[in-house]
């Protein structure tokens, strides 16, 4: 599932004084049958969000944070706000529209007819993370934004669309996408910064090799998922709901426990009329 996304970059700054610092290992696991060499880096310290804090989802156009908010997402072409706790965002598994050119042809995913494998709800070209030589290559590309995220002085990194093999129509499989997340973890965490797992419950299970901290799920409520998230991640989840009905079920169990903010499907900034924020 997804939001909308502005083309370009998207980046943020800030730490939490609540935050925890942890220490987390290099990566090494990729999937069944199939092990990449991704190196052992020393462990690097990265800052995990607040359990329960304020949350608002920014990721159409950063604006100043409500009262109350302690933990925020914004676009890597954004800067982040100030003392709070910063989740920068990259669509790492496909190509936004505006960008689909600047993208060597032979790393957008083709069927077997030589056809990109588009994400019609976006417009998206799937990116080919099929090989291990493949994985590297769109990898080096997605560091470079999360280098960016990490110069600006973000906390975390949000890479979308980690369920893009489920749209690839049986091209890609959960495997690449375990080892291609193992690939971004790696960089992440040597740069500091703690890796969500956008959506994807059923590879929850997997978050150890692919070298997930915590989770940004969008409508864990509406499709009582929350429970996946909240056990994997030991309840540093932040949830995103599109409707009332999704937001009273989130927060009728989970209101006391997991980040969770009622936002438009735009993601607008205030002033917009579609703009829409709730946390009750």
């Amino acid at each position: 599932m997804g939001v909308f996304r502005a083309s370009g970059s998207r980046t943020a700054l800030g730490a939490s004084a609540a935050a925890l610092i942890v220490a987390v290992s290099a990566l090494a696991g990729c999937a069944s049958g199939e092990r990449e060499k991704t190196g052992s880096p020393a462990p690097a310290a990265v800052r995990l969000p607040p359990r329960g804090a304020g949350f608002d989802y920014q990721i159409g156009g950063a604006y100043p944070p409500p009262a109350g908010v302690r933990i925020v997402s914004r676009d890597r072409s954004d800067s982040p706000a100030g003392g709070l706790y910063n989740i920068c965002y990259v669509n790492a598994f496909q190509a936004q529209p505006a960008e689909r050119s600047s993208w060597p042809a032979d790393l957008l995913l083709r069927d077997a007819r030589g056809r990109v494998v588009i994400d019609e709800d976006w417009d998206e070209p799937l990116l080919d993370i099929r090989t291990p030589d493949k994985r590297k290559r769109v990898a080096q590309r997605v560091n470079r934004w999360i280098d960016g995220c990490a110069d600006k002085g973000f906390d975390a990194v949000e890479p979308d669309n980690y369920d893009s093999y489920t749209r690839s129509h049986r091209l890609l499989d959960a495997a690449d996408a375990t080892a291609f997340m193992a690939l971004l973890s790696r960089h992440a965490h040597a740069r500091h910064l703690a890796v969500a797992q956008k959506n994807t419950a059923e590879l929850a299970g997997r978050r150890g090799r692919a070298g997930l901290d915590f989770a940004v799920a969008e409508e864990c409520g509406q499709y009582d998922e929350c429970e996946v998230y909240a056990k994997a991640f030991d309840d540093r989840v932040v949830d995103i709901e599109y409707t009332d009905g999704g937001l009273r079920a989130a927060r009728a169990r989970w209101g006391d426990r997991l980040s969770i903010v009622r936002r438009d499907r735009d993601v607008s900034v205030p002033g917009r009329a579609t703009y829409v924020r709730k946390v009750r």
